[in-house]
């Protein structure tokens, strides 16, 4: 008596749903990895753009009569001395997602505080000010 035996060609349906559920596992931490990522790099590029915009109004003190430019939305017009002429900073940066903007709080002749909201972070506020 011979037995008949069947070669299987093929995966069973246990076999593809365990391939199945790891790859997608595989795919849920490489979007939230991605996601994180992400965010870090518009908080970085955030905290860059508010240490250019403190420069700017360094440089606008020093050139300009010791004082720094009142705001007019968040400098909406750009870093712009007139006396003497001086473009210091005329494009400013706006956030990378675009959903908010930048904030100047107790900005005034003498004294200003910039800052954006942060998505990683514990602290959801970063802050320049020339009072550090």
């Amino acid at each position: 008596m011979k037995k008949n035996l069947q070669h299987n060609k093929g995966f069973s349906l246990l076999e593809l749903l365990v391939v199945i559920s790891i790859i997608a596992i595989m795919i849920t931490l490489g979007i939230s990895s991605y996601s994180t990522a992400q965010k870090k790099s518009r908080d970085s590029k955030r905290k860059s753009d508010l240490k250019d915009v403190q420069s700017a109004l360094e440089q606008y003190y020093s050139v300009c009569g010791n004082i720094y430019p009142i705001p007019v939305g968040f400098y909406s017009g750009g870093i712009i001395c007139s006396s003497p002429s001086i473009a210091i900073l005329p494009n400013l940066p706006s956030d990378p997602r675009g959903t908010t903007s930048y904030t100047c709080s107790s900005c005034n002749s003498t004294s200003y505080t910039l800052c954006a909201s942060l998505e990683t972070e514990n602290v959801t506020a970063f802050c320049v000010s020339n009072l550090q």
